[in-house]
């Protein structure tokens, strides 16, 4: 049994590898100062929440093997301070899956948009088939208990993002996986406080190409102009494979892949899943299962969590809500609902909630973003504005940034709420996108209103 302590034990991947270790069987212990559902009660259940919230450099000690860091936590936080005095091993979390995957062959999934979808498609084939497999995906996916699992299987499926790795480590974490097998799925630029600079933010990708070893592979979305002038320029003597979308036909709102064998209905849509689902195949093929056994299982597969979720329907109308923030996701899902359902109106809303999207710096990167939308809505909570020290933007700032001069603007959840309610929703289709809540906005009205349409 080895003994791991956990900094900054709360945070949704973090919690998540410390109860993938005790399934394995090894000693875990954590510290954080704050930790919300469902962190807190999965880590009760597991009975390594922390006693006490806060920082204890007397849980850190000379037995331990090894100190897990979190990006919450500061270079200054006082049980990593102990830790390097007592000369400990420091991981952060893509170090310590490297270390414990040294012996696997690495899958990484990597992208601006994409990825988790695209792991996740990667994952409900992989277990459907039967084939053995360890995991790290940036969400909860249905069918799997955990976003990480670590065991004795020979491959493991990595999604890996660009973000800064842990306080002491300021590179991206894609770079330390080490993969044998490379997707990029799309390059649009995110991550604005980090990469201010956009051809900064593209080398990160460029180098990441560059590392595939000559007996690995890299498979990269040629239909992304960025990914592919990338892919064609990199350093990289390993094998290159290009994909684009995957066939498809679209009747009376449903897409159904066009295969050999017929056409094959699917949950999910827009010429963006396509892509991934295309991206998924190849990999799936280049870790030995055929085409066919592809089709047999991605059937069943209903989408990630909070990607063109639906929340509520009836025969003429749907709610659904998605996780798309960054400019290229936003485009791509407003465009693909409008194309799923042409005849359909269509309300989108977006909340500007990340560091990029609510600097006006960057605000001319959602330009032409919403044009598929019928009626277009922003939603700003000014107290998520404030804790970043930004400009609260105005209405006209947003319409000239997103070049819409029809675009509505929200400051307040409740004045959304009722708006929205207000809403003749035959016949329409209702688009929520965030990476937030809309300031806990209570969507049970709403999935109701769609609901009383029902025959």
């Amino acid at each position: 049994m080895k003994r791991y302590h956990f900094i900054a034990i709360g945070g949704a991947v973090m919690h998540n590898l410390a109860l993938a270790l005790v399934k394995k069987g090894e000693y875990v212990t954590g510290s954080d100062d704050e930790i919300y559902e469902p962190s807190r009660a999965r880590l009760q259940q597991a009975d390594i929440l922390p006693e006490k919230m806060g920082w204890f450099q007397e849980k850190i000690h000379a037995g331990l093997d090894g100190i897990l860091l979190g990006m919450h936590a500061r270079i200054d936080n006082p049980e990593l301070l102990k830790a390097q005095e007592l000369g400990l091993p420091v991981y952060s979390f893509p170090e310590f899956i490297y270390n414990q995957s040294q012996s696997k062959k690495r899958v990484v999934i990597a992208g601006s948009h994409g990825k988790t979808t695209i792991t996740s498609m990667i994952l409900h084939v992989l277990k459907d088939q039967g084939m053995a497999m360890d995991y790290l995906v940036g969400a909860q996916i249905e069918g799997f208990d955990l976003m990480v699992q670590l065991s004795d299987a020979p491959v493991m499926i990595i999604e890996g993002d660009e973000y800064l790795t842990s306080p002491i480590d300021r590179t991206p974490k894609f770079f330390h996986y080490r993969h044998d097998l490379l997707l990029v799925s799309g390059i649009a630029w995110d991550h604005f406080n980090v990469f201010p600079d956009f051809e900064e933010y593209v080398a990160q990708f460029s180098q990441l190409m560059d590392r595939t070893p000559e007996d690995g592979e890299l498979i990269y979305c040629s239909a992304d102009p960025l990914v592919d002038s990338v892919a064609k320029k990199t350093l990289s003597k390993g094998q290159k494979i290009p994909y684009g979308a995957h066939p498809a036909r679209i009747v009376e709102g449903k897409t159904a892949l066009i295969t050999p064998d017929g056409a094959l209905p699917i949950s999910v849509f827009g010429d963006h899943n396509l892509q991934n689902l295309q991206g998924a195949m190849l990999v799936c093929e280049a870790l030995g299962l055929s085409r066919s056994q592809f089709y047999a299982s991605i059937s069943s597969f209903k989408g990630a969590s909070k990607r063109q979720e639906v929340l509520a329907s009836h025969p003429t109308g749907t709610l659904f809500r998605d996780f798309a923030h960054a400019p290229s996701k936003l485009k791509a899902t407003v465009e693909a609902v409008k194309k799923q359902f042409p005849s359909r109106r269509l309300i989108a809303v977006q909340e500007l909630h990340t560091y990029s999207s609510l600097n006006k710096a960057f605000l001319p990167n959602y330009a032409q973003s919403m044009d598929a939308a019928d009626t277009a809505l922003i939603y700003l909570n000014p107290h998520a504005v404030a804790l970043k020290k930004l400009e609260l933007m105005s209405e006209e700032m947003l319409r000239e940034g997103f070049q819409r001069k029809d675009l509505l603007l929200f400051t307040d959840s409740t004045a959304l709420s009722e708006f929205l309610l207000a809403q003749d929703y035959a016949g329409t289709n209702l688009l929520l996108m965030s990476s937030g809540n809309y300031d806990n906005m209570d969507l049970q009205p709403l999935k109701e209103k769609f609901n009383s349409y029902a025959p």
